[in-house]
């Protein structure tokens, strides 16, 4: 009797260990894809969905008669941040950065010139668009569009083509 109850105590504890042993020999692979890719590709096609039109493109000799010319129905706006507009910016431009811009183009009057120490843009003045290189302002002439804007353009070589045509470095 004890041999058989120790007997039966044994198989009880060697069935329990190979259950645990089978669930120890898991077999894992390795996957390896090309992830870079395909992000691109979503990243390109979110980018497209998002923009439903492109502003009009100025030239360099077309925003630098604008910028010495100064008009009052048109803004030549900056949209960089003031950490980056401190290196330099284009004669005649105010700085209102694409991080901002959505919510102070629907500031009141009032709060705008408070804020910027310039007359807020209406709706059908001209507003001509700049960064450092022409992706920034694409975005904030889109922004624009979308609050109701109608005379937009983007000065798509934007700072580096101006000091490039300008030959000064950091320099308004």
């Amino acid at each position: 009797m004890l041999r058989l109850a120790a007997t039966r105590c044994v198989g009880c504890i060697a069935r329990t260990n190979a259950t645990q042993a089978r669930v120890r020999l898991t077999i894992t692979q390795s996957v390896r894809y090309k992830s870079d890719d395909p992000l691109k590709a979503v990243r390109e096609t979110r980018d497209k969905l998002q923009k439903d039109w492109d502003a009009p493109v100025l030239t360099y000799e077309q925003v630098k008669a604008k910028s010495q010319q100064p008009s009052p129905n048109s803004y030549l706006i900056d949209v960089r941040e003031p950490d980056e507009v401190v290196q330099g910016s284009i004669p005649s431009a105010v700085n209102l950065p694409l991080s901002t811009i959505a919510a102070d183009l629907n500031l009141d009057a009032a709060a705008f010139k408070e804020k910027y120490g310039f007359e807020k843009p209406k709706k059908d003045q001209e507003l001509i668009f700049y960064c450092r290189s022409g992706k920034r302002s694409a975005s904030a002439a889109d922004v624009a569009k979308r609050n109701g804007f109608t005379n937009i353009f983007n000065y798509s070589g934007s700072w580096l083509d101006w000091i490039a045509r300008e030959g000064v470095k950091g320099a308004s």
